[in-house]
């Protein structure tokens, strides 16, 4: 699929390229790596998968997944 995975962390969604568990979120309390350059802490709670998306993430996540930019 893509090389990127979105994680809950800090109020907003990230994308991250860092290695995850198979087929699963990374878990709360793991440290990634985003695509906006932040090291964050993920919050992998029901309610985090509702938050904003990272702007910046997003618009790196087009770029990897070779879309264009809106």
């Amino acid at each position: 699929m893509y090389p990127f995975h979105w994680v809950p962390c800090e109020g907003r969604r990230h994308a991250s390229l860092d290695e995850h568990p198979h087929g699963r979120s990374y878990p709360t309390g793991t440290e990634v790596t985003t695509l906006c350059g932040q090291e964050l802490v993920a919050e992998n709670s029901e309610f985090g998968w509702f938050w904003d998306t990272c702007p910046t993430c997003y618009q790196e996540a087009l770029r990897l997944a070779g879309i264009p930019a809106r």
